[in-house]
């Protein structure tokens, strides 16, 4: 199954939405996706593994993953004690307020994430509190959808960041290299993967990097990320063809060359079934 591009439904002033305590099943949960939103998931209760980016995570109780835009991610719930979780996704434009003489923004959480690629905090209690009552206003909010409402669910975003940050800053985030679930191996192709994503890679040549034959490689690397390695390649490609179309001027040939597509034919075809739009039409319409 390729990964599938959400999309929200949301008015043009208000880039916003929220997902309120839903519990998760292997049944209902989304396949592998990704969205130009950023995105928190908090863990009310339950248990799973997530898959974001390069990394397979544990989701426990009290667990928060910070989620940058075009990030590859899905969960796996549990069968047992499905995860119950809420998701608070936006657009980084709600955001956009000026410094106030301090090197300070709602977003920094996002971007450490984006940097340092590990994407798990495990809250400490104080900010478990915090974030379940800020959650619980902005959902009420909503619901109730009372004079400024709107207003009221971006001040208490604000705070629900302000806060994360504030703890983070204290040095309470997760180490990513010791969140990993699953067999070294995985892990390893997982980071080279990263690191030669736009090279000649395949099933082949990383079976012989990790150690294991072909049929062990392929059903332990789609059980745990969701999906096979050709398309995992392709859609790292693509995230990064889609960052030099809107920060450079190469033409589409150079940048499907630098992204490691053997043919442009081939990149407009995978581009366009991941991204929903040509590359000529994502560049102009951004």
């Amino acid at each position: 199954m390729e990964p599938v591009r959400k999309n929200f439904e949301s008015l043009p002033d208000f880039p916003f939405s929220l997902t309120f305590r839903d519990t998760k099943t292997p049944q209902n949960e989304l396949p592998n996706h990704f969205h130009d939103w950023y995105e928190l998931v908090y863990v009310h209760s339950g248990k799973g593994s997530f898959f974001i980016d390069r990394t397979i995570y544990e989701m426990r109780r009290g667990d928060l993953f910070i989620i940058p835009g075009n990030t590859i991610h899905r969960a796996f719930p549990d069968k047992e004690e499905p995860v119950t979780s809420t998701a608070l996704f936006l657009n980084p434009l709600l955001l956009e307020q000026p410094s106030l003489g301090e090197p300070f923004t709602y977003m920094q959480c996002f971007d450490q994430s984006r940097k340092n690629r590990v994407f798990k905090t495990a809250c400490s209690a104080e900010l478990q509190i915090d974030i379940e009552n800020l959650l619980n206003h902005i959902e009420a909010e909503l619901r109730l959808q009372k004079l400024g409402y709107r207003h009221a669910v971006l001040l208490n975003t604000q705070r629900l960041l302000l806060e994360i940050n504030r703890d983070r800053n204290h040095g309470k985030q997760q180490k990513g290299h010791s969140s990993f679930k699953g067999p070294n191996w995985v892990r390893d192709i997982l980071l080279y993967i990263d690191n030669h994503f736009t090279e000649d890679i395949g099933l082949s040549s990383l079976c012989t990097i990790a150690s294991v034959s072909p049929a062990h490689f392929s059903r332990v690397f789609k059980q745990l990320t969701g999906m096979n390695v050709t398309r995992f390649i392709n859609v790292k490609r693509i995230v990064y063809a889609k960052e030099l179309l809107l920060e450079t001027e190469e033409n589409v040939g150079t940048v499907s060359t630098n992204c490691g597509f053997e043919s442009l034919p081939h990149f407009h075809q995978v581009f366009k079934k991941i991204v929903g739009v040509t590359p000529n039409q994502f560049r102009k319409q951004e």
